[in-house]
């Protein structure tokens, strides 16, 4: 039986089947499951929602019996239960993580690289050497997830394919953090982003860095990169389900028109659906031999219009509630029209970041560096669009954000 209720009557056990209010305003990527996390109701309880419907049938029912003071401590013991629980990293500012993240992104994308020099000696994949590369990415996703996730996208002609692995490890921790799996699971989420293009060791190098389009040729060679990937990782004895799922198929689309096996909708698992968005968005918004990435929020954008056909619509709106509607490093016009690069997401909205103001539209003139929060009460500022750097003259953008300008 379906039952509408206050967020204070909420209780571990509970089937929830539908949280009241837009997607972007809760912090779940699924509405219909049993409530048994203390972090979920904890997350559930910050997230601003009042009410929500309950399934009565599928789990625990509102007790009428129950007074006030027995609902508030049930809660408290439970949120209290919910921070003993958490031993994870504190969050800290995108300055503070940078430097971090920069030598996190170098070693790894250094060990990346001789993994693949080592495939194509035709030596064995190794793939447990890099699980201590998985926890110090996911160290710094957890402290904050735009600096490494940002870095990454600085990618060159010669490290794209390595960078672009750190990358997608970084972005499915972040992703499966944001849906909720288990800590284990994150951390396989983590490994799978690492290892889904190991194929491409195999793929010849003037077809993997060719500056211009390829033919249909070449890229029948290229598409065959998943299938190669998942046969190292069983030669190498990588028998964990995860990392071999993605790396087989992160090139399946939820419409049946990907590869290799042409799956649809739910015939490809979770974690496959995590790594198409993740490995589309890096790609996309790097630069390459053959042309200059878009800007975060500008690729944002041309994903959501792809979506229906190509991402699973819930994976989809949880990536975007992870890194936000303007991740790190976007451009941004603000109503005074200035024009600023986006530093962090805000708790509150996807719309309210913070953002590092620097030139001003009307004087085209650079101004003094000023940090605004646009989710701070009163702040007179708000986004009004997304900008192109080029059309500016803006050269230096990604050391606006990382702090060195």
């Amino acid at each position: 039986m379906l039952k509408k209720i206050g967020i204070d009557q909420v209780r571990p056990g509970m089937h929830i089947h539908e949280l009241c209010g837009p997607w972007m305003n809760h912090p779940f990527w699924r509405t219909k499951f049993i409530l048994t996390d203390p972090e979920d109701l904890r997350r559930l309880m910050e997230s601003g929602i009042t009410e929500l419907w309950i399934d009565s049938a599928k789990g625990l029912d509102v007790d009428a019996s129950e007074t006030e003071e027995k609902v508030a401590a049930a809660v408290e013991k439970v949120l209290t239960t919910a921070s003993v629980r958490d031993e994870l990293p504190k969050q800290v500012s995108l300055s503070d993580e940078v430097k971090q993240a920069a030598k996190t992104c170098a070693k790894a994308t250094k060990a990346v690289k001789s993994m693949f020099e080592e495939i194509r000696m035709g030596n064995a994949v190794n793939s447990e050497a890099a699980n201590e590369l998985v926890e110090e990415i996911s160290s710094s996703v957890i402290r904050n997830p735009g600096a490494l996730i940002s870095l990454a996208r600085l990618k060159t002609i010669d490290d794209y394919t390595y960078m672009h692995s750190v990358a997608v490890c970084a972005l499915m921790v972040a992703l499966a953090r944001q849906i909720g799996v288990r800590e284990e699971e994150v951390r396989e989420a983590g490994m799978a982003g690492l290892l889904h293009d190991l194929g491409k060791a195999l793929m010849p190098m003037e077809v993997l860095n060719k500056p211009g389009k390829l033919t249909d040729e070449e890229f029948a060679i290229i598409k065959s990169h998943p299938v190669e990937g998942h046969r190292l990782l069983v030669e190498g004895h990588t028998t964990r389900e995860i990392p071999l799922d993605v790396c087989l198929h992160h090139h399946e689309k939820v419409d049946g028109s990907g590869y290799p096996h042409r799956l649809k909708g739910e015939e490809i698992s979770l974690f496959a659906k995590m790594g198409a968005v993740c490995d589309v968005y890096d790609a996309i918004t790097s630069n390459r031999p053959y042309k200059q990435g878009w800007d975060p929020a500008e690729s944002i954008k041309k994903m959501t219009e792809w979506s229906s056909g190509h991402f699973d619509a819930k994976i989809f709106q949880a990536f975007v509630k992870c890194i936000g509607i303007y991740p790190t490093g976007a451009l941004v016009r603000l109503s005074s029209g200035r024009l600023g690069v986006v530093l962090d997401q805000s708790a509150k909205s996807l719309l309210t970041p913070q953002v590092k103001v620097f030139f001003s539209t009307k004087s085209q003139i650079y101004l003094p560096p000023e940090v605004v929060d646009l989710s701070r009460p009163g702040c007179p500022e708000k986004i009004v669009g997304r900008e192109d750097a080029s059309k500016w003259g803006i050269k230096n953008l990604h050391e606006l954000w990382a702090g060195t300008t």
